[in-house]
């Protein structure tokens, strides 16, 4: 089971880092597109420290 933690953790922080980059990018042309991908990743980011503290 714990494997299987390590490759949601592993794809969740491949998706937080996608989501980071997009909204960096889309800063310089939508700010209000930029606002809604970062509030995206920091989603991702909450279930990511969710299942951290679930394997605890």
């Amino acid at each position: 089971m714990f494997g299987s933690s390590k490759r949601k953790l592993a794809k969740l922080e491949a998706r937080y880092q996608e989501l980071l980059a997009q909204a960096f990018r889309l800063s310089t042309l939508d700010r209000t597109k930029s606002d809604l991908k970062a509030a995206e990743a920091d989603q991702v980011r909450r279930q990511m420290e969710a299942l951290e503290a679930k394997a605890k």
